[in-house]
């Protein structure tokens, strides 16, 4: 499963999804570092399909997992070449113009 949360920040909506199973998780490599933070990605547990649906009604996504980050990958929503890792777990962001 997926946790998504919507955020909204003046005229945008952001997308916060991830794996389930790594929230509230911290992964480090290669100089950089990411926590999975409950409170900003831990919203509703999803599918895969309801999350691409999610993805449609948004101008901000910000994508850890490598679950979600294939799909995103999958649906062409995520360059691959875009993508990267952070202690084995791919982390993406999108802005639509």
């Amino acid at each position: 499963m997926i946790s998504v949360k919507i955020h909204t920040h003046k005229n945008d909506i952001i997308l916060a999804a991830c794996d389930e199973d790594i929230l509230g998780q911290t992964f480090t490599g290669d100089g950089m570092k990411i926590t999975v933070s409950e409170l900003f990605y831990g919203g509703e547990s999803v599918t895969e399909d309801v999350f691409v649906e999610r993805t449609k009604s948004v101008s901000i996504m910000n994508l850890v997992g490598n679950r979600v980050v294939e799909r995103a990958i999958a649906e062409g929503i995520v360059d691959s070449d875009n993508v990267i890792e952070i202690g084995g777990v791919k982390h993406a962001q999108v802005v639509i113009m």
